[in-house]
């Protein structure tokens, strides 16, 4: 689904990624780990070009989305993107919020489009919260509701960017059980997270990723119980 190759970026003399290729396919959980500073999010953000990449390329089904000519925007409605702080507008309802993207693109008319986000908040158990403003709710609701706005584009692939960290400890597990049950839904994911414990139960394959490079990649098995690079190591030792 994407094929990332030799990726590089830099922000003034600091180099963050120095070549970094990967491949992820369909049905793909990928769970992206390392210290802070070392490229991951950036790595993210380039993904759906948040971020443009002073070279290398990102296939994403079949398309270059890092030439000058693609239409960015078509592909983001394909590789949604959920934030660290949520990025909900706070002058609209919970359900204005999750229709917005599908009736301003036309993707489909209002009754069709509130009624799949009813749907969506029925799942999560936020369905008496559809009127409410997002400043009325707690993190880990919010954060529920801005993984539904992205769902609600019926995406082939989301993007995570540290899901959890803005959240209080006890609202975490809400927000990563919804992650789980779109893992075993089967949804492509790219994670970005410091929740190893996610990483190892949900991950089909993890990438460690250090100083702008992914120094170790594979199985959770592979990286969390049997780690080859010294880095690594001491990064599991530091964190677990």
């Amino acid at each position: 689904m994407i094929e990332v190759n030799d990726l590089k970026i830099s922000f003034g003399k600091m180099n963050v990624l120095k070549g970094l290729s990967t491949r992820i396919e369909k049905g793909d959980k990928v769970v992206v780990i390392g210290p802070s500073g070392s490229g991951k999010s950036t790595f993210l953000r380039c993904l759906n070009r948040l971020e443009t990449p002073d070279s290398g390329s990102i296939i994403f089904e079949g398309q270059n989305i890092t030439d000058k000519n693609c239409d960015i925007n078509k592909i983001r409605r394909k590789m949604n993107m959920v934030f660290q702080h949520f990025n909900l507008f706070p002058h609209l309802t919970v359900l204005q919020n999750i229709t917005l993207a599908p009736l301003t693109l036309k993707l489909q008319d209002k009754a069709v489009a509130e009624e799949y986000a009813m749907y969506l908040l029925k799942r999560i158990g936020l369905e008496d919260k559809a009127n409410a403003y997002p400043n009325s709710l707690s993190g880990g609701q919010k954060q529920r509701i801005a993984i539904v706005r992205s769902l609600a584009m019926k995406p082939d692939v989301i993007l995570f960017d540290e899901p959890t960290s803005a959240l209080d400890p006890e609202m975490v597990g809400e927000v990563l059980q919804l992650m789980k049950d779109l893992a075993d839904e089967g949804m492509t994911m790219v994670v970005v997270t410091h929740e190893m414990g996610f990483a190892r139960e949900v991950a089909n394959r993890v990438l460690f990723v250090s100083d702008g490079i992914i120094e170790e990649e594979g199985t959770p098995a592979e990286i969390f119980d049997s780690p080859k690079s010294p880095r690594l190591r001491q990064f599991l030792q530091a964190v677990l």
